[in-house]
């Protein structure tokens, strides 16, 4: 379990969102909070530095916002962020410090780490991107489960019940996500990790490591 921890993960200095995420065990269990802290968070960001476009909504001056974006809150958009053409955003959302939302990027309840690029027609929902990690095109976080009951991770061959019905993917620092991946509900990738494209992923994949399919993962030399 210990592999599935924040502190396994993240390094909590890249996000804006480190003291939401330094009161739980588990990534997942941030994913209801997000919205609340974005509401307790957003009125105290220094107005020289971020301005209110709208109800809790919290963009930093220096980020640029493409016009054909949507944007919903609550939401706070970090310093020198970059919201590119037709990105769609739902709400309950962190974008970091130099980061990216594509063009046609979808994105709902979900913190993106400082520096994370989520640049072509992805869809991240109910997920949280740690620093530096990169989705490929057509990246897609599958966060509802097709009977809709509650989302487990697989862990060493046992299922961990996470309690949450939605639940995208959690990945690690400097994680690299291969063009038109599908990670499905209840994914974990650690950090320092490298998905091939087109792979269907599913459950906890170790840090440090090459996924090539569900049955041929390779720890990096």
């Amino acid at each position: 379990m210990e592999r599935l921890t924040v502190k396994n993960l993240y390094n909590l200095k890249e996000t804006i969102a480190e003291s939401l995420l330094s009161g739980v065990t588990y990534p997942w269990e941030a994913l209801a909070l997000i919205g609340d802290f974005i509401k307790k968070l957003g009125p105290t960001l220094d107005p020289d530095v971020f301005e209110k476009r709208g109800e809790d909504i919290w963009i930093a001056k220096s980020a640029k916002i493409f016009a054909s974006a949507y944007l919903h809150g609550p939401l706070i958009i970090d310093e020198n962020a970059e919201v590119r053409q037709c990105a769609f955003i739902r709400g309950n959302a962190i974008v970091g410090k130099n980061a990216v939302v594509g063009n046609s990027t979808e994105l709902k309840n979900s913190i993106l780490f400082n520096c994370v690029q989520t640049p072509h027609y992805n869809y991240i929902g109910d997920s949280i991107l740690g620093y530096k990690s990169h989705t490929g095109a057509g990246v897609i976080t599958s966060n509802l489960k097709s009977d809709r009951s509650l989302v487990t991770v697989m862990l060493d061959g046992k299922k961990i019940e996470t309690g949450v019905k939605k639940f995208g993917a959690m990945l690690g620092d400097n994680v690299e996500v291969g063009c038109n991946s599908v990670l499905n509900p209840g994914t974990v990738v650690g950090k320092n990790t490298n998905i091939y494209p087109l792979s269907p992923v599913r459950g906890y994949v170790p840090e440090n490591s090459i996924f090539k399919s569900q049955d041929n993962i390779v720890i990096k030399k």
